[in-house]
C-alpha cells in the first residue's frame, strides 16, 4: 500500500516529487459514444482535404501543409503532382522547380529542400516506397508524428489520431481530452474513442473544428453535439438537426 501523500493548499506549489494529476474526458463512455454516434451519421465517410494520388503524394502534402491551409496547398500542389507523383521524379524535377511549384505556401524554401530530401530517402532506404511504420515514416525529412499518423491512415488504413491545430483546440475546448500537448491529447484519445469509431475520429474531429467548432467563435448553433458539449463557451444547448451531410468536394485516394 502506498503511503498517503500530503495535500498540498490552494494556491501553493505541489510538493517536491509530486505530479500534478492528468486532466481526464468530462464525458461518461457512453457520452463519447453518442458523440461520434452523432458525427459517423453525419459523415459516414469522412475524408481529409489534401489532394493525393498515392502514399508519396500524400507525405508530400501533409508536410506542406505544416503553417498552410489545405486549399492552398492543394492549389499548389495540382501542377507539382501532375509532373512528379514518384520520389524519383521529384528528384529529376530538382529543388528550385519544386520550389517554384510550392512559392505561394508558407515557408517553401525550407520545405522543398525537405521535399527534395525526403524524396531522396525514399529512392536510398527505402526502394522509392513509403514505408508503413511510424518509427520509419518519422525518420523522413519534414515527416513528424503527426504527418505520420495522417499518412498510416489515409494511405495504409490504421487506426491511428493525427493531432492537429483543430483537434487540440477541440480535445481542450470542449474538455473531450484536455492537454497541455499534442502527444498528451493523441493518447487520451485513444484511450477514451471507442475501438469502432476510432479510425475516422480524427477525420471527424478535424472537420467538426474546420467548420462548426471554429477558432475564432463555435457555430454552436450548428453543432449536432449542442446538448452534449461541456465547454464553457458555448452558446446553445439545442442540437442541429442530425442528417447526413453532402459529401465532401474532394479528390479522392487513387
Amino acid at each position: 500500500m502506498k503511503n498517503a501523500k500530503p495535500k498540498t493548499k490552494t494556491g501553493t506549489a505541489p510538493a517536491p516529487g509530486r505530479r500534478s494529476a492528468r486532466p481526464r474526458s468530462a464525458y461518461t463512455p457512453d457520452e463519447i459514444r453518442e458523440i461520434f454516434r452523432r458525427f459517423s451519421i453525419q459523415r459516414p465517410e469522412p475524408k481529409g482535404e489534401l489532394e493525393h494520388v498515392n502514399p508519396f503524394t500524400l507525405v508530400v502534402a501533409v508536410a506542406l501543409s505544416a503553417q498552410a491551409t489545405d486549399a492552398g496547398v492543394n492549389k499548389a500542389t495540382r501542377a507539382l503532382f501532375a509532373v512528379a507523383d514518384t520520389p524519383e521524379k521529384m528528384l529529376a524535377l530538382g529543388e528550385d522547380r519544386v520550389r517554384d511549384y510550392i512559392k505561394t505556401i508558407g515557408l517553401f524554401r525550407n520545405k522543398a529542400k525537405n521535399v527534395i530530401a525526403l524524396s531522396r530517402k525514399l529512392v536510398d532506404e527505402f526502394g522509392g516506397e513509403v514505408p508503413r511504420s511510424r518509427e520509419e515514416l518519422v525518420t523522413l525529412p519534414g515527416v513528424g508524428r503527426k504527418t505520420a499518423n495522417v499518412v498510416l491512415s489515409m494511405a495504409f488504413g490504421q487506426a491511428t489520431m493525427a493531432v492537429d491545430t483543430h483537434i487540440f483546440r477541440i480535445a481542450n475546448r470542449i474538455c473531450l481530452a484536455p492537454g497541455k500537448t499534442p502527444d498528451e491529447v493523441e493518447a487520451q484519445l485513444m484511450r477514451i474513442v471507442p475501438d469502432d469509431y476510432l479510425y475516422h475520429a480524427h477525420h471527424w474531429l478535424i472537420l467538426h473544428g474546420r467548420y462548426v467548432c471554429k477558432a475564432r467563435k463555435p457555430d454552436c448553433e450548428r453543432c449536432v453535439i449542442a446538448d452534449i458539449c461541456k465547454s464553457p463557451e458555448k452558446s446553445c444547448d439545442i442540437p442541429a438537426p442530425l442528417v447526413e451531410l453532402p459529401p465532401q468536394a474532394v479528390a479522392a485516394a487513387q
